[in-house]
């Protein structure tokens, strides 16, 4: 489970990052950062959903404040 939450993590830096280079290279004469940006939110939805499945059938229990 750990291990899952870190690789999504990486890979939404990695498309955040990704679209920073498009962002400097092409100026905006290309739609590369948008895709970038549209591929780290789908990224991002789909951890949060999954964080809720994952706590929905019990595989992850959440600690509450203390």
């Amino acid at each position: 489970m750990r291990a899952f939450v870190v690789l999504a993590f990486i890979g939404i830096l990695a498309s955040l990052a990704s679209a920073l280079v498009y962002l400097m290279r092409d100026k905006g004469s290309t739609n590369r950062t948008v895709n970038a940006l549209t591929v780290r939110i789908g990224l991002s939805v789909a951890l949060f959903l999954f964080v809720l499945f994952a706590h929905h059938m019990g595989w992850i229990e959440s600690t509450g404040l203390r």
